[in-house]
């Protein structure tokens, strides 16, 4: 079994009390864009999955997994991560990837920031996202997915406006990807059959037409894991991909396309959905629930238990070890 080692000093900054510092300058993103990152993945026939964090501690374990495999991935925190979570606020990411990222392995992703929250809240997207931007997040996320598409379309612009003169890639979705919503789910194979909230592919293009967006998160059968307090700890349903419907979207929009809600998928579904069109795929459930249960015992077996399953997902369910030197070679081939 590999062993993941924190040192006590380490343990000590995970207190409550303890203060974040923000640094007085932007921080710079040196090497390959991501989004230069993800089109390669896509050139190449394999994934960028991104790792959201809920609690900080989980950052570095990641990081380690990621490092001690040769794969790369994104280090992800979303709105409701600190809202609902523990990961204090997307400055507090930034620092804490400061602190043990590695960018020969990794970058910083600004996942799900909602125009409209799970909770039917309007939220002040752009100065989130403008925040991330200043923050140096090397890509952002805006979610109009519960907006009419004029609306949704009109929002993702003005992120895409906003990222593409900080040189930052914009992730935009269309489709409904269930799961953050505080009541209960229609049954998942009703859902599935009846292709509710599934994206529309030619919606699909006059969305990334319109809005300038670099990557299309797409509804397909895919869900999110649960996050209200009842439900956050049970077993993820386990869903399927409609292949060819994704495969519609694909030939439709020519962008890379983005999975959310990846763990619990049969890795059958996955490697077709990587073949069909999928660049960058979110996994968040498969290494939060580790992490909450080992927690009390200590943050340590908690940290190791991110580290066991980062490594479940990395050899088994995306068979992605030794990713980074593909991607990152255009980079190396840049700097001769």
């Amino acid at each position: 079994m590999h062993s993941f080692r924190l040192s006590i000093p380490d343990l000590a900054r995970f207190s409550h009390t303890t203060p974040m510092t923000t640094p007085s300058t932007t921080p710079p993103r040196p090497g390959l864009s991501t989004a230069d990152l993800v089109a390669r993945a896509r050139q190449l026939g394999t994934v960028v999955p991104g790792f959201n964090i809920p609690y900080l501690p989980m950052m570095q374990p990641v990081v380690a997994a990621l490092r001690d495999t040769g794969s790369f991935g994104l280090i992800m925190v979303a709105r409701l991560e600190w809202e609902k979570f523990e990961s204090r606020s997307l400055e507090a990411i930034r620092d804490e990837y400061l602190r043990v990222g590695d960018r020969n392995y990794t970058r910083l992703h600004l996942d799900h920031v909602p125009v409209i929250d799970e909770d039917d809240r309007t939220v002040d997207f752009l100065e989130i996202l403008g925040r991330a931007v200043q923050a140096g997040y090397d890509s952002i996320m805006v979610d109009g997915s519960r907006l009419s598409l004029a609306e949704n379309i009109r929002c993702t612009r003005q992120a895409a406006d906003l990222g593409r003169a900080a040189g930052v890639a914009v992730e935009g979705e269309l489709g409904a990807v269930m799961g953050h919503e505080a009541g209960p789910l229609p049954p998942y194979e009703e859902l599935f059959a009846s292709g509710r909230g599934f994206t529309d592919p030619n919606e699909a293009v006059k969305f990334v037409q319109e809005s300038g967006v670099q990557w299309l998160s797409v509804a397909i059968g895919n869900i999110h894991g649960a996050i209200s307090a009842a439900q956050k700890d049970k077993a993820k349903t386990e869903a399927r991909l409609n292949i060819e419907h994704l495969a519609k979207i694909q030939r439709a929009t020519g962008v890379p396309l983005v999975l959310h809600g990846g763990t619990g998928i049969r890795k059958e579904y996955i490697q077709q959905a990587i073949r069909h069109g999928i660049a960058k795929i979110n996994v968040a459930t498969a290494i939060r629930q580790p992490y909450e249960r080992a927690l009390k015992q200590s943050v340590a077996a908690a940290q190791q238990a991110v580290y066991d399953a980062m490594l479940v997902v990395i050899h088994q369910d995306l068979e992605i070890a030794g990713t980074a030197k593909q991607l990152l070679a255009a980079e190396t081939a840049k700097g001769r």
